[in-house]
């Protein structure tokens, strides 16, 4: 349901709200806020708060700092942790627009707003629905993080062994007091490890609902002394975490993936949206896996996606199709981890679909056996291609295609080059604790 101006103000008097906080993400997709009495909401709907842009990551110089928030009203929601400590506070995503009002090309809701429009256009609409996974581990005597896991649970474990169980209940409970509709909740593959399901939307709200869902699950955790992490890979030797993504396009109301007259069933602009992906999925994975730590977790053996193919029936590939068909066609597209920069990443993935659909890229055929088990050579006989194998390799893939820099805009794209290249090069000259282990005292 859409909201209003004055809805927001009328929510804001009956829950004795005191205090709103106007958030907003930057280019690493690290969420910020700006803190604001209630009685400074009115001027903050009017879109006349102003902030330090020259403070954010990838924003703007200190002599460019000037920029203003304009709050989104269909944002509005309460946090539940804070009603009996003075007074309520609530939350408004807001889009960064420059001085001279128009929209600041630096923002990543922005850069979502202009590949949905981009859409639009062709007449489609992006529906998506994440799988984010995450990590609880122990905090040490001094409340430091460490990276003990609380339990010895696997997948689908129930209590006493999953003792991450009460946290994750209360991370449900608080995600659907804000408005979630959560599907399922449940232990997942390495120990510590979780997942929280929530149903799919339209591709803006889900980016702020993912925004929020980190927002939820690392405070609750703190609730209970743990500390949540959304990590890709932070202990060797088990599965790391992802975020399965999964994608549709809708047209005049009806899924443009379903064709009931095909025998799978699917489109040709499923075809066409899989065959973009497929094409362009080197050149976003910068974005979708945006760390050094993201590619450890993108390693062949444990059920990471490694291989750019897709199946419609197993779990190996790169993008799988789910057997539900209907309004439930759709594609997983199964590299992205949580570390990502939500928007950006909806942004480049629906911009790569959707240059399959124009350009009608048909896809190779659909691979039917186990990836993991194929040798090299095997692979190469069939076409089947590698993702990037560290952050380095990412990046000189992005810098190389057309259609994802676009996507991204130049301010974007150049930000995020400098802060990524900056990060890789501080990594591969760091000396190991690895190879002072394995070098030091045989060389």
């Amino acid at each position: 349901m859409a909201y209003t101006r004055n809805d927001v103000l009328h929510f804001v008097k009956d829950l004795k709200i005191r205090f709103i906080r106007l958030q907003f993400a930057d280019v690493l997709g690290i969420s910020k806020n700006v803190a604001i009495p209630v009685e400074q909401l009115e001027k903050a709907l009017d879109g006349e708060l102003m902030f330090d842009g020259s403070s954010i990551e990838g924003f703007v110089r200190i002599e460019e700092s000037d920029m203003y928030l304009r709050p989104d009203v269909n944002t509005f929601t309460v946090f539940p942790w804070n009603k009996h400590a003075g007074g309520g506070e609530a939350r408004l995503i807001c889009d960064i627009y420059n001085p001279d009002g128009t929209p600041f090309e630096g923002c990543p809701r922005n850069t979502l707003r202009r590949s949905i429009a981009e859409a639009a256009a062709l007449g489609y609409e992006l529906n998506a629905g994440p799988e984010a996974e995450f990590f609880l581990f122990l905090k040490d005597e001094q409340g430091r993080a460490t990276t003990k896991t609380h339990d010895r649970g696997s997948y689908f474990d129930f209590m006493p062994v999953d003792l991450g169980e009460s946290a994750r209940r209360d991370m449900v409970l608080t995600l659907e007091e804000m408005g979630f509709e959560v599907e399922a909740s449940h232990h997942e593959v390495a120990p510590g490890q979780h997942e929280i399901a929530f149903k799919y939307a339209d591709a803006l709200t889900t980016a702020d609902n993912i925004a929020t869902f980190k927002l939820v699950v690392r405070t609750v955790a703190m609730q209970h002394n743990l500390h949540a992490t959304f990590m890709p890979k932070p202990i060797f030797g088990i599965s790391g975490s992802g975020m399965h993504t999964h994608q549709s396009l809708s047209k005049n109301g009806q899924n443009a993936f379903y064709d009931p007259a095909d025998p799978s069933q699917l489109s040709d602009i499923a075809r066409y949206y899989i065959g973009g992906l497929l094409r362009h999925v080197k050149g976003f994975t910068a974005i979708t896996n945006p760390l050094v730590n993201s590619y450890k977790r993108l390693v062949p053996g444990f059920e990471a996606p490694v291989y750019i193919a897709w199946s419609e029936h197993n779990r190996s590939p790169l993008i799988r199709i789910p057997a539900r068909r209907g309004v439930g066609t759709r594609i997983e597209l199964r590299n992205p981890d949580p570390s990502c920069n939500p928007y950006l990443t909806l942004a480049v993935t629906l911009s790569a679909g959707l240059d399959g659909i124009k350009n009608k890229i048909m896809p190779p055929a659909s691979v039917t056996q186990n990836i993991y088990d194929m040798s090299a050579d095997e692979r190469a006989v069939v076409g089947i291609e590698s993702l990037p194998k560290t952050l380095g390799d990412a990046l000189i893939e992005l810098s190389a295609n057309s259609v994802i820099k676009q996507a991204l805009g130049n301010h974007i794209y150049e930000h995020f080059m400098e802060a990524k290249t900056i990060e890789w090069t501080q990594y591969r000259t760091q000396v190991h604790q690895w190879e002072v282990d394995n070098y030091l005292t045989v060389f």
